[in-house]
């Protein structure tokens, strides 16, 4: 990846803007770089940590969208037997008082069934815009309002570990998939409910993590 571009391993808290806003701010401050274009591919949740591509320069900002429909993985934490409004632990948290144990070939079975080409409605907590309006904007405002389910693919699930009531699985998926809704959905098909406690975005096409360096190191 050549220089106007950078891989940024993004830490928990920190919005993908505030990372934008950072950059744009320091390359200011120690470069005396003024009106600097600064852009990235991707939204990552506050919550969750990983990998994100920042543009830097209006050549590099106006082709981020290559990036945009590459495909992506994730490792992700379900916290088995609860349920959050938000699907992630930002929101209300509910116990399901699920009282069954869940063995491991269940878990198995489960993910299975999410492999493949299928629909998936955007969650209510999500940057996805309707009509102008985020729509983690109109949920805020307890306001919900009829979403398009999305073409998305689940290439593959791969159980990490398992005790529970955590669950944490690796997941490579197409663009536009939703790992909170994911999330919810194992746990609703499992029948014990479930929300999204942890999310870290490993990998964005042949671009690694691995490789990528903290917004402050930069």
């Amino acid at each position: 990846m050549n220089g106007n571009f950078l891989l940024i391993d993004k830490e928990a808290t920190w919005t993908s803007n505030d990372v934008v806003a950072f950059l744009r701010g320091r390359f200011k401050k120690e470069k005396g770089i003024k009106n600097l274009k600064v852009g990235h591919a991707g939204t990552l949740d506050p919550f969750a940590t990983g990998l994100l591509i920042v543009g830097v320069g209006k050549e590099a900002t106006v082709r981020l969208d290559e990036f945009k429909n590459l495909n992506k993985t994730y490792e992700a934490t379900l916290k088995l037997g609860e349920i959050s409004d938000t699907q992630d632990t930002e929101g209300t948290i509910k116990s399901t008082n699920f009282l069954n144990s869940i063995d491991l070939e269940q878990i198995e079975t489960v993910l299975k069934k999410f492999l493949g080409k299928q629909q998936q409605i955007p969650p209510m907590y999500s940057a996805k815009k309707i009509q102008g309006q985020r729509l983690y904007e109109l949920a805020r405002q307890g306001i919900e309002v009829e979403r398009q389910a999305n073409d998305i693919e689940i290439y593959d699930i791969k159980l990490i570990d398992y005790e529970y009531p955590k669950l944490k699985i690796e997941v490579k998926c197409s663009t536009g998939t939703y790992i909170r809704q994911l999330a919810q959905d194992i746990g609703e098909t499992l029948g014990c409910g479930a929300y999204c406690e942890e999310l870290r975005r490993t990998r964005i096409g042949e671009y690694n993590v691995e490789d990528a360096k903290k917004v402050k190191e930069i």
